[in-house]
């Protein structure tokens, strides 16, 4: 579900959960090991990318999460939904402050949860045929993994807004021109790229590169308490049953988008 390898310096971690990588209790758990092994690993350089063919990660595994909430109240649903935010917060926290660079090769679908692990990292590499968005109103929530706060504090509030309320998805290139994407590249040159770019990182002195990221980069830990309270709020109603519903039942090849 993930791997990941370290060799000078370098810890390449793929995520390999068919489809997409969605991002349900599994994933949560391999995603928290990761972290675990990051921690105590402390490479100089990370790089987050998938070997799905159909792209880096399609977000919340939405099948997974409307089994869990059938013949469930409400009352029950909201304890585990919240525990499972508070988790994912956690490991997207710790993601995004990680004391070394990280890099995320970005290519095929990268929407909702995915794009909020991909804003967790430093830089990222778009690959040529890469698409981004955020669907979630289509289920009338916004993102719950702290998407929004930290594309507003790495690229604005224009581009949050356009992305939270289309709904739509943009281009690579377009990633690229707004700073959600930091390099375009050919498809299948994303790793090639991300190891060149580590080369690059790894001149500097780890303590030094470590201050640097910190200075440059600032948790946005009030907008993401804010996130996870409206999140939460919205998941209680009973718009978001209902449009699982309709995505479980939707047989287009990208329901998420139906």
């Amino acid at each position: 579900m993930i791997a990941w390898t370290i060799r000078d310096g370098i810890m390449d971690v793929t995520l390999g959960r068919e489809p997409c990588n969605e991002i349900g209790a599994d994933m949560l758990t391999a995603l928290e090991g990761l972290v675990r092994a990051a921690d105590d690993l402390r490479p100089r350089v990370m790089i987050l990318r998938s070997t799905a063919a159909r792209g880096f990660c399609a977000g919340a595994d939405l099948r997974e999460l409307h089994r869990g909430l059938q013949n469930v109240s409400r009352l029950r649903a909201a304890p585990r939904l919240a525990s499972f935010i508070w988790r994912i917060h956690r490991v997207m926290d710790w993601l995004d402050m990680a004391p070394f660079p990280t890099i995320a090769v970005i290519h095929g679908v990268c929407f909702g949860g995915g794009l909020e692990l991909a804003l967790t990292c430093d830089l990222r590499i778009a690959e040529k045929q890469a698409r981004f968005a955020f669907p979630e109103l289509r289920l009338g929530i916004v993102p719950g993994f702290g998407g929004i706060p930290r594309l507003e504090r790495d690229c604005g509030a224009s581009i949050a807004r356009d992305l939270l309320l289309t709904g739509r998805s943009i281009s690579a290139a377009r990633a690229v021109e707004t700073g959600l994407a930091h390099q375009l590249v050919p498809a299948g040159e994303g790793l090639n790229a991300a190891l060149s770019t580590a080369e690059q990182l790894m001149k500097y002195n780890p303590w030094a590169s470590a201050q640097a990221k910190a200075f440059a980069k600032k948790l946005p830990a009030l907008r993401l308490a804010e996130e996870k309270a409206l999140f939460l709020l919205m998941a209680s109603r009973p718009g978001m049953r209902e449009a699982l519903e309709h995505f479980v039942n939707n047989s287009s090849a990208m329901p998420y988008l139906g």
